[in-house]
């Protein structure tokens, strides 16, 4: 039989800020045979997503830190290549959690099956898969927004930002962005349909959002930390709800920011203003739900009421730098990895 060489990204050591190539090993591993009940997956796409910054530490959260020398994680649409498994037939594509490798051995525990000829299969690793199903629990659920709210959502042309925005506009919300560059705001604006999208690099960004809130704001989905929440929080109205999803300012941080100690003026917020703050991890929290979404979110896309942007990088070798980029907020819509070709 043909021997197939698998080349896979492991963790060297743990980053101190920004990931570098000297954090990774760069690695080409020899296959192994296939035993009865097992299939060979082919990465296709890599799903490349904030969170991963966090597994690559060893501070404690919600799941455990990948180890020194074990193959970065991360989701993936794979084919099934070869198949001792009855349940899966050659060219099968499925959803998988295999991270940064072209190849690897399944015994068919935990893979969502995607089907001989999906029209999107890319669009399980982003608007149908934990990016979009993240945007549908954290602003119905905890945001729970009403007629006539203004919701505000940074990072909104990302893959979770995006998707808050267009559903906050489906339940007939203002909506404002915040977004990285004139380009970003004026797809949120004209394509997205945002009622406005403020760019935060601007000089006169505190200044822009207020304006554009002129009512307050009702529901802010917290995505992105640092000085975009310092410009949100004096402007949350009273009973204000924020869904905390991320803080992708600070996860290369190595230091607290420089500045006044700005605990007391949050807790104050929160306690006159009676704000609902909530942090949730979607599969742990809502992982029974996700039918409820995948219902809605089909029936929006058919209707063309949800638009939907990737950002594809061809080149597994291209994985770090695509990675780094996205932190950095170059990307634009969701990142996605072409590892290989389709069968």
């Amino acid at each position: 039989m043909q021997t197939i060489e698998n080349r896979q990204f492991t963790l060297a050591s743990r980053p101190h800020g920004k990931p570098t190539n000297d954090n990774f090993s760069f690695k080409k591993v020899t296959v192994d045979a296939l035993k009865q009940g097992e299939v060979l997956l082919r990465t296709i796409y890599l799903s490349l997503d904030p969170y991963m910054r966090g597994r690559m530490s060893d501070a404690k959260s919600y799941a455990d830190p990948v180890a020194i020398g074990e193959v970065m994680v991360g989701a993936t649409v794979c084919q099934i290549e070869q198949s001792n498994n009855d349940k899966f037939a050659v060219g099968d594509w499925v959803l998988a959690y295999t991270g940064w490798q072209d190849y690897a051995i399944s015994d068919g525990e935990g893979l969502m099956p995607l089907g001989k000829n999906p029209s999107n299969p890319s669009y399980a690793l982003g608007i149908m898969g934990m990016p979009g199903f993240t945007a549908y629990m954290g602003l119905l659920d905890i945001g729970a927004p009403k007629e006539g709210e203004t919701v505000v959502v940074a990072a909104a042309t990302g893959p979770v930002g995006a998707t808050v925005g267009q559903i906050a506009k489906l339940k007939g919300c203002k909506v404002v962005g915040i977004a990285g560059g004139n380009e970003k705001c004026q797809y949120a604006v004209d394509t997205l349909g945002f009622d406005a999208c403020i760019d935060h690099r601007s000089d006169n960004f505190n200044e822009q959002l207020a304006n554009a809130c002129d009512a307050g704001i009702d529901v802010y989905y917290e995505n992105v930390g640092g000085k975009v929440f310092d410009a949100v929080l004096p402007l949350l109205n009273t009973a204000a709800r924020v869904p905390l999803c991320g803080l992708v300012s600070q996860y290369n941080a190595t230091e607290l920011p420089q500045g006044p100690d700005r605990m007391g003026a949050l807790m104050g917020q929160i306690l006159t203003k009676r704000i609902k703050m909530q942090g949730f991890i979607i599969f742990d929290d809502y992982g029974h739900r996700y039918d409820e979404f995948a219902t809605d979110m089909q029936k929006w896309l058919s209707e063309g009421k949800i638009h939907y942007r990737e950002h594809l990088v061809t080149g597994f070798e291209n994985t770090l730098t695509a990675f780094n980029d996205m932190i950095d907020g170059k990307n634009f819509g969701k990142t996605v990895v072409q590892v290989n070709q389709p069968l």
